[in-house]
């Protein structure tokens, strides 16, 4: 964490020293990000593995995209209904899901996920159907403000909601209900000895979970001022739940530097190759043999190893003294 502070002040400096392609590009690494972290609180801290994340994605997309269009909402109003529809949509959803768990969880989200993509294609007269929503605007307000209209202004409203929800997701984890989420994960029947409630815990994991989500898709909305079903479809959530094990789930920071990676390699790659997922499913590939931890896990690795060797040398130190 030491290193907070100076990465975000570099981010919120970018847009006076980067062209504004890069500008656009890291608004699109951040909202990824934002969307990989989410996820990691479920399948990093609560053991959750969800084949359906991209329905909070995709439903806040929507809801942004219609609060603009139809309610000609300003923009920071319009993702705030999002963030709240989609926490509302989560509560029944997590409580049917979490009755389960493994596999029959994983199942029961990726069902969802598919009724909502269904909904949003076949529903033509509201969504748009496979053209989906386009034209959006970036409505000014409140009180006329029009800071957010412009590409810098989105951008520092987005590293500003990115920066923010990673600091919450922090403290949530840390506090004692992300402590006994944590306890369920790893013995559910102690968990219950003591007293914890497994099932409240996973709902209240899988609520937060899905409204991160539901603001980066909010954001993605007002980003590319458009939406269409492929953000709710399945093969979103495997690339999302890709870039949380390629960066090290249960960390945080880990899947969001996946989700940075595989944002820059998909840029970067498919400008020189068409079947760039090849290499990015080589790399991951090598990435869970080498290092079952993630890239992030290799981080930690180093930092103890090297602990490990500052600790030896001082006690051996201290005995030869």
């Amino acid at each position: 964490m030491k290193y907070a502070v100076p990465v975000v002040a570099l981010l919120l400096s970018a847009p006076f020293f980067l062209p504004g392609f890069h500008v656009t590009l890291l608004t699109e690494i951040l909202i990824f990000a934002l969307f990989a972290m989410s996820l990691d609180v479920q399948v990093g801290y609560a053991r959750m593995f969800s084949f359906g994340h991209a329905a909070p994605y995709g439903v806040g997309a929507y809801v942004a995209a219609f609060a603009l269009v139809v309610g000609q909402l300003p923009l920071p109003i319009a993702i705030l209904i999002a963030v709240v529809a989609v926490f509302i949509l989560s509560i029944p959803i997590g409580w049917l899901c979490t009755r389960a768990s493994g596999v029959a969880f994983a199942m029961l989200t990726l069902a969802f996920a598919q009724l909502a993509f269904a909904v949003a294609f076949k529903w033509n007269a509201v969504t748009g159907g496979s053209d989906g929503i386009s034209g959006l605007i970036r409505n000014p307000g409140p009180w006329g403000f029009a800071g957010l209209e412009s590409r810098d202004g989105y951008y520092w409203l987005t590293v500003t909601l990115v920066v923010g929800t990673a600091w919450l997701a922090s403290r949530f984890v840390r506090s004692p209900m992300g402590t006994a989420i944590v306890a369920v994960r790893e013995n559910e029947r102690r968990a219950i000895a003591i007293g914890y409630e497994p099932c409240q815990l996973r709902l209240a994991a899988f609520v937060i979970s899905n409204t991160g989500a539901g603001l980066a898709g909010a954001l993605h909305a007002g980003f590319l001022l458009f939406v269409s079903p492929e953000l709710l479809h399945w093969t979103l959530s495997g690339y999302v739940l890709v870039a949380v094990v390629l960066g090290g789930s249960g960390t945080l920071i880990g899947p969001m530097i996946g989700a940075a990676l595989m944002v820059i390699g998909g840029h970067q790659l498919s400008a020189v190759a068409t079947s760039w997922p090849l290499f990015m499913g080589l790399l991951f590939m090598i990435v869970v043999v080498v290092a079952p931890n993630g890239l992030w896990g290799i981080k930690s690795s180093i930092s103890n190893a090297l602990a490990l060797r500052k600790a030896s040398r001082l006690e051996m130190n201290h005995v030869a003294s």
